[in-house]
């Protein structure tokens, strides 16, 4: 299974990006869809995250401004950012849980992470 990230880039502040994350792979179901970022000389921080029924939640830092959503026939999570500030300049992360079937139609878990999408807010 694996994620791939897109949308970052330079923004000035004040204004929107969206990314996005497909999941790809041999995938049985998602559950968690997550969206993390990290920041220059600061620990990666849970940023926005939503269950397959569509649970969400946000950090207090990006409520009102951050709306995560998810297509679960694309397996595909986004996020859109408005009113973006320049502190919320960081590498933004995608990651998923999954459920997978081995050959011999075991089940198991498992988390994979995306490569990461930089998101730049200029002042």
């Amino acid at each position: 299974v694996q994620l791939q990230a897109s949308g970052g880039g330079l923004v000035q502040a004040g204004g929107s990006l969206r990314l996005s994350c497909a999941a790809s792979g041999k995938i049985f179901s998602i559950n968690a869809m997550n969206w993390h970022r990290q920041a220059p000389g600061k620990q990666r921080e849970l940023v926005a995250g939503t269950s397959k029924s569509g649970v969400k939640n946000y950090a207090d830092s990006v409520k009102d401004r951050f709306t995560i959503s998810r297509d679960n026939a694309k397996n595909t999570v986004y996020l859109q950012m408005k009113s973006l500030k320049p502190e919320d300049t960081a590498v933004y992360y995608c990651e998923a849980d999954y459920v997978e079937n081995l050959p011999d139609g075991t089940p198991v878990v498992g988390r994979v992470w995306g490569q990461g999408t930089l998101v730049t807010v200029s002042s």
